[in-house]
């Protein structure tokens, strides 16, 4: 195993750890949530923060409309007496995200591969077709070229 491959697992593992299941953002969102669920009112987080209670109202519309920095995420967090963390959460493990990238780039070139031998009358059972996408695959994951994430 090569020191690149080794660092590239040592992410995946990481990322992979991030993974907790089912978090959904509450229909209210977070800071709002976390408050009612401390009994805390917006006046009191306020104070907390040294803002106004207003300025809380805004957070908690921000943050529902995607438009809240994490900074005042964190700042939230910490007046409650919470940790702010955020992750991104990948389908099922980062190499499936990998495995999937590899696999729609082994089909583009081995389908512009088919396209060009059935021009000749050359053409290719699908069963051998879809044995060249899995090597392919394969070898795109284990090798990952530069150009790897461009779709073209």
């Amino acid at each position: 195993m090569s020191v690149r491959q080794a660092v590239l697992g040592q992410y995946q593992a990481k990322v992979d750890l991030a993974q907790s299941g089912n978090i959904e953002i509450p229909p209210e969102g977070w800071i709002r949530t976390v408050r009612k669920a401390l009994g805390m009112s917006g006046a009191e987080l306020g104070r907390r923060m040294n803002l106004t209670r207003a300025r809380i109202a805004q957070a908690e519309h921000a943050e529902l409309d995607g438009g809240i920095t994490l900074k005042s995420m964190q700042a939230a967090a910490a007046a409650m007496g919470c940790r702010f963390v955020y992750a991104f959460e990948p389908p099922g493990s980062i190499e499936n995200v990998i495995i999937q990238q590899a696999r729609k780039k082994a089909q583009a070139v081995i389908g512009a591969a088919g396209r060009h031998m059935a021009l000749e009358n050359q053409t290719v059972s699908d069963n051998r077709t879809e044995q060249e996408i899995a090597r392919l695959t394969r070898d795109l994951v284990h090798d990952m070229p530069s150009d790897f994430w461009r779709d073209n």
